[in-house]
């Protein structure tokens, strides 16, 4: 018999035979209940992906795909070893501050703090600058500014050893079991983390619109001290390429981090989160989130009928 028909024969009874399992269901049917077979079906089938972990060749230490829709990971590279994660840590502060309700356009100012200098980071935010908590909120996320996040911090109710606290706290309610914050920027190696835990916690910034719309602004132009406009661009470059549809966005980097960079993005029509940790070499996390990119444009497609559906004689030939 002709593989492309779903109807058997049985004691001159036409028997229909339900499609395959998917974990997609809940489409509609008009249904005659008198045969309780549907009528018209209009559901399209659903594509599938048929990736190959072995085809993809990542340089990060630590690396995770991870497939909303199934969700589960379509590639896990050491998914469950801890390890710094550097500015990502700024999700974070940047939740706890939405959390608070804090208004956006009060102004908050640029102090001196010994950590920037411990760790020698870099900053073009000058001390006593006065932006509002909007402003450094966007020049955290965008520009991983740290002076911004340690000015966000202090200007938290009870002040930083607060907003720690409340950064633990939210880690441990959304499942991050293994995840630790010592300070809000991230240049504390101590603020550890896995790609799995890291997903969790993208997955929970990417529902805030804030967070949406600063991960992905491509650059950002303030007054400083002088009345002098400064830019800052985006640390991510791939924000600023059209072929990437990207939701949300952070980088980061320390010496004992490496070069890290998570990301919230559509590719081939499935919305992914991708983690990258401990990447070295300025372009490696660029390059390993172009490769997965290229290994999910290049996957073979199939198509399976939904859960629920029946396939008739001559459908989706």
């Amino acid at each position: 018999m002709n593989n492309r028909l779903w109807m058997l024969m049985l004691f001159g009874q036409t028997l229909l035979v339900p499609a395959a399992h998917s974990e997609t269901a809940g489409y509609p049917f008009q249904v005659d209940e008198s045969s309780a077979v549907p009528l018209s079906f209009k559901a399209e089938p659903l594509r599938v992906l048929s990736l190959k972990a072995s085809m993809l060749k990542v340089r990060s230490h630590v690396a995770l795909v991870f497939d909303e829709q199934t969700q589960r990971p379509l590639y896990n590279k050491h998914g469950q070893t801890v390890v710094p994660i550097a500015s990502i840590t700024k999700l974070m502060t940047a939740m706890v501050v939405l959390d608070a309700h804090l208004p956006m356009d009060v102004k908050v100012s640029v102090a001196d703090d010994n950590l920037n200098k411990i760790k020698r980071a870099r900053s073009r935010l000058r001390v006593g600058m006065t932006l509002t908590r909007g402003e450094m909120l966007r020049l955290a996320l965008m520009a991983s500014e740290n002076r911004a996040a340690l000015a966000l911090a202090r200007s938290y109710p009870e002040g930083t050893p607060a907003l720690v606290a409340a950064m633990n706290a939210k880690a441990r309610a959304l499942g991050m079991e293994n995840t630790r914050f010592f300070e809000p920027t991230g240049l504390d190696s101590d603020n550890v983390s896995t790609a799995e835990d890291l997903v969790k916690m993208v997955t929970a910034a990417g529902r805030y619109t804030l967070i949406h719309q600063y991960t992905t602004t491509a650059s950002l132009s303030v007054d400083n001290l002088n009345g002098r406009t400064m830019r800052f661009g985006n640390t991510n470059p791939l924000v600023r390429n059209a072929s990437w549809d990207i939701g949300l966005s952070k980088t980061g980097f320390i010496n004992e981090a490496g070069q890290c960079l998570v990301m919230q993005a559509t590719i081939n029509h499935r919305p992914v989160i991708i983690v990258l940790l401990d990447s070295w070499g300025k372009r490696t996390r660029v390059g390993d989130a172009n490769r997965i990119r290229q290994w999910m444009e290049r996957a073979p497609i199939r198509y399976v009928v939904p859960h629920g559906a029946v396939r008739l004689a001559g459908d989706f030939h």
